[in-house]
């Protein structure tokens, strides 16, 4: 009896699909164990301290007794009623965050074992494991020159997971990147006060009114992802430079002292220009590197934002 040949693709298909399948689900499976760890023994009380309990929700008024604090006298109630009435405020005890992560084309490059998006994808998985064991909501927003897509803020294990699988496999239309797009549709679509942290290697055009809104709004972190070879050319003579995101090349010749530190120069103005910017919109920021232990940097930041805020 002669085998059908259809059958045998469709055998070798369903065997590519449950392959790529069990290494997705190792890939994600692995990063949960590593950033879970971290999350128990060393970096949710970071989080904690420092983002949970800064909202106060206004319960009710009751007269003032000895020992409130004056700040809290209502006056208006007070000049009502003719004694003195204090707020009564109840501690917010959820919050929601937004991951709002840049997928676009350049997230792809790394010129170690770890890809900027891989590293945006780790860091996004120990907040997001971070918020939910904190009992907070955790929502996504990726995009490139669109918005690729949004999920909305929800709690749980497995929803968190879903998120680090999009962050991780999501293949993406769009190759640009369009930050103020983004940032549009985060305002638009959350219109709650939400922690976002919003990680990008920020290789975009000009977004600061954009930005402005959301850093009013909302309590905005930006984290910069970089790798060390966009930042200092090696001396290894001619090459050819390809714009991941255009596909425009240039070839240059790096054994050329005066090319690197124009290359470099370039750098730092692109990077202290998106840091005034970040300033002047009172938004903290984090630089973050490819094949460097990232939790330090993060740690030293909550701390250094823990002291800032007088968070006790």
């Amino acid at each position: 009896m002669q085998r059908d040949p259809s059958t045998s693709l469709r055998s070798v298909r369903d065997d590519d699909h449950a392959r790529t399948t069990n290494e997705i689900l190792k890939k994600i499976r692995a990063l949960e164990i590593k950033t879970r760890g971290l999350v128990e023994t060393a970096f949710a009380g970071d989080y904690h301290s420092v983002f949970k309990g800064r909202g106060m929700n206004f319960e009710d008024v009751r007269e003032y007794q000895p020992g409130d604090e004056i700040r809290a006298i209502d006056w208006n109630v007070t000049a009502r009623m003719g004694n003195a009435f204090v707020k009564k405020f109840t501690e917010e005890r959820e919050l929601t965050v937004m991951l709002v992560v840049d997928v676009s084309a350049s997230g792809n490059f790394g010129s170690t074992t770890q890809s900027k998006r891989e590293l945006a994808a780790e860091v996004a998985c120990l907040l997001a494991f971070s918020a939910i064991r904190n009992n907070d909501k955790v929502g996504l927003i990726l995009f490139t020159d669109r918005v690729e897509l949004f999920i909305p803020p929800k709690k749980g294990r497995s929803h968190t997971l879903r998120l680090i699988r999009e962050i991780l496999f999501f293949e993406p239309k769009g190759r640009g990147t369009d930050p103020a797009l983004a940032l549009d549709y985060l305002n638009k679509i959350v219109t709650r006060r939400a922690v976002v942290f919003f990680i990008s290697d920020f290789q975009a055009p000009d977004f600061s009114r954009s930005l402005a809104v959301s850093g009013r709004r909302h309590d905005f972190v930006a984290i910069h992802i970089h790798d060390e070879r966009e930042r200092a050319l090696p001396n290894i003579g001619i090459i050819t430079l390809e714009d991941a995101e255009t596909g425009d090349q240039i070839e240059i010749n790096t054994a050329d002292r005066t090319t690197r530190s124009r290359f470099s120069g370039l750098v730092d103005e692109r990077d202290q220009e998106l840091a005034r910017v970040l300033r002047r919109n009172n938004i903290d920021a984090i630089a973050l590197q490819t094949g460097k232990d990232y939790l330090p940097q993060l740690r030293s930041f909550f701390k250094q934002r823990e002291r800032r805020l007088g968070v006790r």
